[in-house]
């Protein structure tokens, strides 16, 4: 196995320049100068995501950019450097470029609402978290730089991030630095697969495990009824077999104890 090189955006201003990401159509044809490590058909390239907003209060973390992200942050990284824009705005722009475009914006401002995250922030609701107030929120993934596997995105589930060293390098080198840049933050995992990685942070002193805010659905539109059902819009009896709404009250329930803990009452 490769060793994972720590990166940096000074590194890799050159090659970005010189790359046309509307030219890339796979994962395979990424150039090699982006590579970080790879191990067997699994591998990490670097993607312009330094930036860390060391304001921010909310943490909403995923588990790794895509393809499409990698390509959309290499354009905006591109045309940004072009207009003589400073390295930090530079940065910024290619971090949040579609950052939670579309439908899955409305559905994520309305379970951080339901969890009373704004009164905790203390503004009027999280949709404006992408307008005036964001600079309460970071954006970020546990795996920062993209990973595929046998050149697909990879979903979290194969192989295991916890058990797989070229993954736990990932998460430690990158994620662990953000973390330290943000210690009274609360992060809110964005999938099952995500919490289970946080965890596996806390027990390693990465992050405080009270400031994890478990068991809010992923906002994806895939995840509709699990949405509804935890925003109180559709009845556990019309529920489907595939909706565990047992686990979802529970979920519910634990997340408003640990907003009292952080003192929404």
């Amino acid at each position: 196995m490769t060793p994972p090189s720590l990166a940096s955006f000074s590194s890799f201003r050159d090659l970005i320049l010189d790359t046309d990401p509307d030219a890339i159509a796979t994962p395979a044809q990424i150039p090699d100068g982006f590579l970080l490590a790879h191990a067997g058909t699994l591998c990490a390239h670097y993607i312009p995501f330094d930036y860390v907003n060391r304001t921010a209060r909310l943490v909403l973390v995923g588990i790794s950019p895509g393809f499409v992200q990698w390509k959309n942050a290499v354009r905006e990284a591109r045309r940004r450097v072009a207009l003589g824009a400073p390295e930090d705005d530079v940065l910024r722009a290619a971090k949040y470029t579609g950052a939670f475009s579309g439908a899955i914006r409305p559905n994520l401002v309305a379970l951080l609402d339901h969890v009373d995250l704004q009164r905790w922030l203390g503004i009027a609701s999280c949709a404006s978290l992408f307008g005036e107030h964001a600079h309460l929120m970071h954006v970020t993934a546990v795996l920062r730089h993209p990973v595929f596997v046998a050149g697909k995105n990879y979903n979290g589930a194969s192989p295991n991030m916890l058990t797989t060293p070229l993954l736990q390098a990932q998460l430690l080198d990158y994620f662990a630095a953000e973390a330290g840049a943000l210690p009274d933050a609360v992060y809110v995992p964005l999938g099952p697969k995500v919490g289970l990685a946080l965890d596996w942070l806390a027990r390693r002193g990465v992050l405080a495990p009270e400031r994890i805010l478990h068991g809010i659905p992923h906002p994806s539109g895939l995840n509709a009824e699990r949405i509804a059902y935890f925003l109180g819009r559709k009845d556990k009896a019309t529920l489907s077999s595939r909706t565990n709404g047992a686990q979802i009250d529970a979920d519910r329930s634990a997340l408003r104890s640990r907003m009292a803990a952080l003192g929404v009452a």
